[in-house]
Parts: C-alpha cells; sequence; structure tokens
C-alpha cells in the first residue's frame, strides 16, 4: 500500500482556534495567517518503503514525509522541523472514481460520506439550538420527518478519524486534536489537522478481512456477559415497589426479562427538562432503601440490576464536596472548578488526568456499584471537555478533549476487570474517539428523539450503527422508544412497538422511559404492549445462540454484529441502502421507519430468502412487503444454521 501515498500532496499552515462551547455543543471557527504547499526536494527508497524531503518555500524549513510498509500495513509519518511555526496541515490523497466512503465514527443521517466534510472533534449530538428549531418548525408547518438538515450542521457523539473505501481498503489517521476529512472532491480527498499527520492504510480481499485489519490496529470489544442475551433489560425507574410491579407484569405477560435498568439508583432531580438523575454515585437510601438485598434478590430470578454513572457531579451533594477539597475537579483558568451546563443545572467534572483522581473515582464504581452487586451501568457523557480548561496533567485540552471518551471507557473497564466480573458486568457508553474502540465494552447510539425523523429519531439508529461498524466498532445498541421528548414531541405506542421490533434484532434490547416518562407511552402500559414486550424478548432470546457467535467473531477477528448490505453483496444498491442492515451473516432486517405504515419498499440483495414470520420465499430485487405491526420485514438465508433455531413467535419455524 505504499503506492498510496506516491502522490501525496501536504500543505502547511498557521492558525488560531475559536471555539465556543454551549452544553456541549461546540461552535468552530479559526484564523489562518499562512498557508503554503510543501515543495518536493529529494525522496529516497527503501525495502520497506520510502522517504520525502520537502520544503515550506517562504521559510525554506525542511519537513521528512516517511512512508514505510509493514506487513501490508503503510504508514505515512510527517516529522516537522524543532520549533517550526506551523501548526495545520493539510493532506492530499488519492480517491477513485465511484468510491463510497463509510465510518469516520457515528453519522446519523447518512451512510455514504462522499461528496461531504466530515468534521472530527467529539461533542454533543443533540444540540439543543437544533432541537428548538425544528420543534418550532413542526409547530408552525407541521411534522416533516425526512426533512435533513445540512451536513455541516451535525456533531456527533463519537467522532473518529477512520474510513473504510467501498473499494476496500481502510485509513487510519492517528491524530487527536481537531481534524477533517474532505470528501467533496471525487478526484481527491483531503485531511485536514493540527497536528502533523500519521497515517495508517491497508488494503483487503473482502470487507471481513478488512475489519481484521482494521481491528489488529485499533482493538477489539471483549465478550460480554452471558445473561445479557437472555432477554429484555427494562428501564424501571421510582423504587423497588415500582421495579417489583413492572417485572411481575412483565413477566405475567410471558415476556423474558433479564435485566432492569434504573438510573435514578443514585437519586434524581426533576427540572424543566424532565426526570433527572441527580449525579453523586451512591444510592439514594430513601428512594431506594435496601438496594443491595433487592438486587441479590432480583439476580436470583435471573434479572440484573444495572445503573448509571458520567463523568461529572452534582455540585450540591457529598462525593463532589469530597472531591473538589482535594483539587480533583477540572479548574478554569483561574483555578476554580469548572462548571459545566448540561441541561439545566451546572455540573463539575473530574479531572482524570490526576493519578489520585482516576483511581477514587475507578474505586466509587468498583464500591458503590459493583460492590452492591450490579450487573452492568450506562457510562454515560464524555464529550464535554472544555478547550479553555487547566488540567492536573498541564496537557492542551484541546488535543486531549477527542481523547476524554477513550479515557473514560477505559476507567470503567479497569473497575470491571480489576473486580474480577469480566463474566457477569458490563457497561456501554455513547461518546468515542479511536480508544474507545478497545477500551469499551459496547456502544449505544445516544439520545434519539422520541420520534420517526430521519435526522434524530428512530431512522437514525441503522446508518449511525452502520458507520460504527465501519469504523471498528462492532457492538452496538439504542434505547427502544427513544429518549428525547420537548413540547409535542412525545412518544406514540406505534414508535414503541416499531422500535420493539427492530432492537429485538440488535446485540441488546434495553428500553428507555424517556427523560419525561410520564408524557411517554411505555413498555407495559397496557395488554397489547405487554404482548407485544413478550414477543420482541422471546424473539431476542431465541436468538442468543447466534449472537453470543456474532459476538465472539467480533471479539476475535472484529466482524461487526450489525453490518452494511454490502458488507456481503457487492451490488450497487447495496453501497448506499441505510434503511436495511445484516444482522451477521444470515439475517436481513428491514424494520418499518414511517408512521403509518402498514408495508415498506424492501430490496434484497442476490440471494435466497425465507421470510421470517410468514415463511415465503423470495430471491434477489425490490419487494414491497407487508409489514402489520408485530410482523416487521425480517428475512434469513435460506439453507442457513439460523434456519435451524426454533423462533416461538414464527410462522417459518413452527410457531
Amino acid at each position: 500500500m505504499t503506492e498510496f501515498f506516491k502522490d501525496i500532496q501536504i500543505a502547511v499552515g498557521k492558525g488560531e482556534n475559536r471555539f465556543t462551547m454551549n452544553r456541549g455543543s461546540f461552535r468552530y471557527r479559526q484564523k489562518l495567517s499562512r498557508r503554503y504547499a510543501l515543495e518536493k526536494v529529494s525522496q529516497q527508497e527503501s525495502p520497506s518503503g520510502f522517504s520525502i524531503k520537502l520544503r515550506e518555500p517562504s521559510s525554506g524549513e525542511e519537513f521528512i514525509l516517511s512512508v514505510i510498509e509493514t506487513g501490508g500495513l503503510a504508514k505515512a509519518e510527517l516529522t516537522v522541523p524543532e520549533n517550526s511555526a506551523f501548526d495545520r496541515f493539510w493532506t492530499t490523497l488519492p480517491a477513485y472514481a465511484g468510491e463510497h466512503i463509510y465510518g469516520c465514527g457515528e453519522v446519523y443521517s447518512k451512510l455514504d460520506l462522499k461528496g461531504e466534510k466530515v468534521r472530527i472533534f467529539v461533542a454533543e449530538h443533540q444540540n439543543a439550538d437544533r432541537i428548538g428549531k425544528k420543534m418550532i418548525k413542526e409547530k408552525i408547518f407541521g411534522k416533516k420527518p425526512a426533512r435533513t438538515l445540512p451536513f455541516k450542521k451535525y456533531e456527533s457523539y463519537y467522532a473518529q478519524p477512520t474510513f473504510i473505501s467501498s473499494r476496500k481498503y481502510f485509513l487510519h489517521a492517528d491524530v487527536s486534536a481537531y481534524s477533517e476529512f474532505d470528501f467533496k472532491d471525487p478526484q481527491k480527498t483531503v485531511f485536514y489537522s493540527q497536528e502533523p499527520p500519521v497515517i495508517y492504510t491497508q488494503s483487503a480481499e473482502s470487507f471481513e478481512e478488512l475489519s481484521e485489519k482494521l481491528s489488529a490496529l485499533l482493538g477489539r470489544q471483549r465478550i460480554l456477559p452471558d445473561w445479557i442475551y437472555d432477554g429484555a433489560i427494562l428501564a424501571v425507574q421510582e423504587g423497588p415497589e415500582v421495579i417489583d410491579r413492572k417485572i411481575e407484569q412483565a413477566v405475567s405477560a410471558g415476556a423474558k426479562v433479564c435485566g432492569i435498568w434504573s438510573q435514578d439508583w443514585c437519586g434524581c432531580r426533576r427540572t424543566g427538562f424532565g426526570y433527572q438523575v441527580m449525579w453523586n454515585w451512591e444510592q439514594d437510601r430513601q428512594l431506594y432503601p435496601d438496594l443491595e438485598n433487592k438486587i441479590a434478590q432480583w439476580k436470583a430470578r435471573g434479572i440484573h440490576f444495572l445503573g448509571y454513572i458520567n463523568p461529572f457531579m452534582a455540585i450540591e451533594k457529598e462525593l463532589y464536596s469530597y472531591a473538589s477539597e482535594r483539587g480533583w475537579c477540572v479548574k478554569d483558568k483561574n483555578g476554580k472548578d469548572y462548571l459545566v451546563t448540561i441541561t439545566t443545572f451546572p455540573a463539575a467534572m473530574i479531572d482524570f488526568t490526576n493519578p489520585e483522581a482516576y483511581e477514587w473515582y475507578k474505586g466509587v464504581i468498583k464500591s458503590n456499584m459493583i460492590g452492591i452487586g450490579m450487573g452492568g451501568w450506562m457510562a454515560d457523557f464524555g464529550e464535554y471537555l472544555p478547550v479553555d480548561c487547566v488540567l492536573f496533567s498541564g496537557e492542551d485540552p484541546q488535543k486531549l478533549h477527542n481523547r476524554w471518551p477513550a479515557i473514560w471507557a477505559k476507567l470503567n473497564r479497569e473497575a470491571i476487570e480489576e473486580s474480577g466480573k469480566q463474566d457477569e458486568v458490563f457497561f456501554f457508553t455513547r461518546a468515542g474517539n479511536t480508544g474507545t474502540v478497545a477500551a469499551s465494552d459496547m456502544m449505544w447510539t445516544g439520545d434519539q428523539h422520541v420520534d420517526w425523523s430521519v435526522d434524530d429519531g428512530l431512522p437514525s439508529v441503522i446508518p449511525a450503527t452502520l458507520s460504527l461498524a465501519m469504523s471498528g466498532f462492532g457492538i452496538t445498541h439504542s434505547d427502544v422508544g427513544g429518549y428525547t421528548t420537548i413540547m409535542h414531541m412525545t412518544r406514540s405506542k406505534e414508535l414503541l412497538m416499531r422500535w420493539e421490533e427492530m432492537n429485538a434484532f440488535s446485540p441488546l434490547f434495553r428500553s428507555h422511559e424517556g427523560n419525561q416518562p410520564s408524557r411517554n407511552v411505555q413498555i407495559t402500559d397496557d395488554e397489547e404492549l405487554l404482548a407485544q414486550l413478550a414477543k420482541t424478548s422471546r424473539i431476542h432470546a431465541d436468538l442468543k445462540p447466534y449472537l453470543k457467535a456474532l459476538e465472539k467473531q467480533n471479539a476475535e477477528k472484529g466482524t461487526p454484529v450489525m453490518r452494511p448490505l454490502f458488507y456481503h453483496y457487492d451490488e450497487e444498491p447495496a453501497y448506499t441502502e441505510k434503511t436495511e442492515y445484516l444482522l451477521g451473516r444470515d439475517i436481513l432486517v428491514a424494520p418499518v421507519l414511517s408512521e403509518g405504515a402498514k408495508s415498506r419498499k424492501v430490496w434484497l440483495p442476490e440471494d435466497e430468502w425465507v421470510h421470517l414470520f410468514t415463511g415465503k420465499e423470495y430471491g434477489g430485487g425490490s419487494f414491497d412487503i407487508e409489514a402489520p405491526v408485530g410482523t416487521p420485514p425480517v428475512f434469513v438465508r435460506k439453507n442457513s444454521s439460523i434456519m435451524e433455531v426454533p423462533f416461538e413467535y414464527s410462522n417459518t419455524f413452527g410457531g
């Protein structure tokens, strides 16, 4: 692959960043004072590659681009002269006619990124200003779920300088600071970075082989506890009595319940945004007076308890006081604790560059969460490190900002490992960058709206999941029913049932009550919903052997559990299809993504397919598939091993 860099062009410049953060969303501008294209002076070949001497014409500074190949992996690294004033770098690389581009972390409204400029800077995806404008437009003009914003308006919880090409090569840039990929020109790709670029690339004969090679570079997710595949994890809050009542409702209706997820285990605060967690990471003894014993009772029934934690601390509580007195919080330029407003309240952040603070926070998880018997938790946030803060380590926060989610994930992983609970306990994160691939157990796709919008609702889950898969992160899920409820945007019964149908065919089936539970339809609200829960939770449990085999493949070779259609089918429609996905090699899922729809158009690759619920057989092509609620378009490859799985609710398999 060294030939990929043969015609590389590099420009350097000098600039100044101007960031403004509002609730985790970053407005970015820069002022460039200089930009010059480097001129080639000489080139020297070696057995493993070559090196090029480059000169900046105005100052005469000389740079060295070294390109080496080891085992098929090519690495290009730019060496900058000592004390150089240049801090901006543009690397122009080849692109190809008809090429499709995927990855760059988590992208919600696009799958193929060709023609776009992608910003690599971790941020809050749910921009408060953007949500507000959406609500106002809907009030005036009505709901238009297919409307999408210009691509430049989007931010992402998970931004990573990695992409995969339809020509079966990957490119990964080993940089931490703000960067961008410009895929607009069909003849070239421009990578912009604010530190000297180090770029890796490798090709393969298949996408499976390509995923294996990419994950060999970036890392892989581990094998997760066996119990997570035994049914649904139900979001329930407001104490053990409510939990017990909802468990009995679900189980009596025939649902398989393997977990309960209670965000408010540590207390709650009621705000204008809704029912929110009190960020004080110890059990709330008024709301959960005997939580440790209750967790043991539930676990004896095969129902594991999950909690919630993030890197912030509620400033009105004791844990914050303890940390603040010891100087363990991220500081502002005046030496005070840097308070960040998230939704409606300020909070402090623990400084993970301080070894004492890092170990203490890890100890909080080990003692207050694992220690009382939790089977897992949501490790939320990680995107909010202010770029103007002061850190214990003295590192530049603009360069550490993108790495912060991986540091946060690593802390959670170490807490589990040091407790010896890898086979029992797991966690899932929403924020990410390069190191997250190896550090996090599982991703979830963040705070979707409780609606049908392509940008932020149910349809956004599929491209987000597939773009993560093409960035090297292979095990992902979403909140059943979505999360964000604002003004007139509330969850309908139909939306919840359609989301259940989709997530039954994913690695983890976990519901969410949303930020305003009383205004949203919930999973146990009536007999029809309980019947749907029973059906979907049992389908998910029936898939356990298949899902575990896929998880093992992901852990050993980096093959994602949920895959784009082109992963196994070299057919032109597969390269742009973002409303369907493959669950492993043998199941194709085409969720119903439109309100009121009783059918949907499904494109099937050339193969022999059997409709899971009707038993009807199909070849390749486009079909209008009837899809009443409860019977989503799901297809199994004929003669595949999954055909032997006894799906209780499938006509195909004797249900």
